[in-house]
């Protein structure tokens, strides 16, 4: 077995992501499967990316990972060797590569400052994205261990550019959307609306992972419902109890649960305290759940294809 680690991919962000990105490293360096950083090419642009391939004995579907807003991560990287644990080939895209310093890509962009990362990444042109993705399935489908089938996963603004994939790619055998909108227009003031013309192009059934607590992603998901459901493309979202956005991410089991205040005696702000530590304990208790039962449901999915 072979690891291949790409130095400096942890982005900055908040003391729980920083505790999680430290366990998915620990988690990855004790994974017994094969593991590589390949080169893909699209027209004049390099894709680096992060595959993992599954130890089974038969040809395999692929999995495409697509990250968050936070770019290339060692949770994204940890992520794709779990899908690799339960029998896919998968990979990882940076889709920022070449588009930091000295042709960089994630970690480059984010040793430049805080939010350059997500700056950047809005900022993509999406044509340049369906390319990349395009380039990475046409390559895992392609590989001698690979049965051809591709389906494509991805959280956050990652599960957005899955929906805005599967309008791109009607070959893919699934979508699986976390906590992201389908394409359409979000102008500020303006109610959201759904871009029908783009959803008509989907071949791949879609799977929606949404959080009860997320009304910026919820309140896309009935009008995208009614539009699915006109075009005769299948549709499923589920909504899981309590979770905030990025459960999938703020569920894992390392996590550290929240710490009870101690009493100073102050009663009012004493209370306070204890009210939000209550908050915060249901809330960690509903995403820990929703990870493990969104997962759950991903692995029967995928299963299917």
């Amino acid at each position: 077995m072979s690891a291949h680690h790409h130095p400096g991919l942890s982005v900055a962000m908040d003391a729980d992501t920083e505790t999680i990105q430290d366990w998915a490293k620990q988690q990855l360096a004790k994974s017994p499967r094969h593991r590589e950083w390949v080169k893909i090419k699209n027209g004049n642009r390099e894709v680096n990316s992060f595959v993992v391939y599954p130890e089974v004995s038969n040809k395999a579907t692929a999995v495409i990972v697509i990250h968050e807003i936070f770019g290339m991560s060692d949770w994204v990287q940890q992520l794709t060797d779990e899908l690799a644990e339960v029998g896919y080939i998968a990979i990882a895209p940076d889709l920022l590569s070449g588009m930091g310093p000295n042709g960089g890509g994630t970690a480059e962009i984010a040793a430049t400052g805080n939010n350059a990362v997500g700056q950047a990444i809005r900022a993509l042109p999406p044509d340049q994205i369906a390319g990349d993705l395009n380039a990475v399935a046409d390559y895992v489908a392609k590989l001698p261990a690979a049965n051809g089938k591709v389906a494509v996963g991805g959280f956050c603004w990652g599960g957005s550019t899955t929906f805005f994939f599967a309008t791109r790619r009607p070959s893919l055998k699934a979508a699986f959307v976390f906590y992201g909108s389908a394409p359409g227009s979000n102008a500020q003031g303006q109610p959201y609306t759904v871009d029908k013309a783009a959803l008509e192009k989907i071949g791949a059934p879609v799977y929606g992972f949404y959080a009860e607590n997320d009304m910026r992603i919820d309140a896309t998901v009935p009008p995208t419902t009614d539009a699915m459901k006109e075009l005769k493309k299948p549709y499923d979202p589920v909504i899981y109890a309590g979770a905030g956005h990025g459960f999938m991410r703020a569920g894992e089991p390392n996590n550290p649960q929240p710490v009870a205040p101690v009493a100073k005696g102050d009663e009012a702000a004493d209370k306070k305290a204890a009210d939000d530590y209550q908050k915060a304990l249901t809330a960690y208790k509903a995403n820990r759940k929703a990870r493990d039962d969104a997962w759950t449901r991903l692995k029967a999915l995928l299963a299917k294809i």
